[in-house]
């Protein structure tokens, strides 16, 4: 079983880059981080202040990679019949994040990668770059602890992987409101979504993880 630590998200974040520090000094190897969790669990968010923490402490150390970036197409899932349902595990290329990961481990070269857009509800090509010096990648994304191929896939590139848990009406909140922001559709419809997608994606996560090195329960009023 997992280490279980409840924490506020600064707390997280001190556990996090202390931790990353101590084993990039154990290593001459790159090293991967991941941080799971469901849909509006605040990974992201807290994966970029990881990575800004590190590269603050050693300038040019650390690099985040989303997996996010490997969303199938938005026209590949309207011919497959599947954009209700976008985010969920088979929406995703799957195999092709972790051959992406398998290189980003071993390369000594600029390796450039896909980002996922809420503005546009695609994926961006070469949207970021990881460079040779960089020590520490930050792995973030739902399915990363999962043990259905190709996901299962994913965690033997950890060297060590965080999953964040956050109450699933807590999450319901924020995912309304991120909808909500991003203005693209309507309110019944980003409802709908959650329910259908979202919130099953949550649940299907949750049930991982006992994966992880380390489950952080999050404290936060958000």
């Amino acid at each position: 079983m997992p280490t279980r630590l409840e924490l506020t998200p600064q707390s997280a974040l001190s556990v996090i880059v202390t931790h990353a520090l101590e084993m990039e000094r154990h290593t001459r190897n790159r090293i991967a981080i991941g941080l799971a969790g469901g849909p509006g669990s605040g990974k992201s968010t807290l994966a970029a202040e990881v990575v800004t923490t590190l590269n603050a402490t050693r300038p040019g150390s650390a690099g985040l990679v989303p997996m996010d970036g490997f969303h199938m197409r938005h026209s590949k899932l309207e011919a497959m019949g599947q954009v209700d349902f976008k985010g969920a595990p088979h929406t995703f290329e799957g195999a092709a994040f972790v051959n992406f990961l398998h290189h980003l481990k071993a390369s000594r070269d600029t390796v450039k990668g896909p980002l996922y857009s809420r503005k546009v509800e695609d994926v961006v090509d070469d949207a970021f770059e990881v460079a040779p010096d960089v020590r520490v990648l930050v792995v973030e994304g739902n399915y990363l602890l999962l043990t259905e191929p190709p996901w299962a896939g994913v965690k033997p590139l950890l060297d060590f992987s965080v999953y964040l848990d956050v109450p699933r009406e807590t999450v319901r909140a924020r995912l309304l409101k991120r909808h909500a922001e991003e203005g693209l559709f309507t309110e019944e419809r980003n409802r709908l979504h959650i329910e259908r997608t979202d919130l099953p994606n949550y649940d299907l996560v949750f049930e991982s993880q006992n994966r992880a090195d380390l489950v952080i329960g999050i404290i936060s009023e958000r």
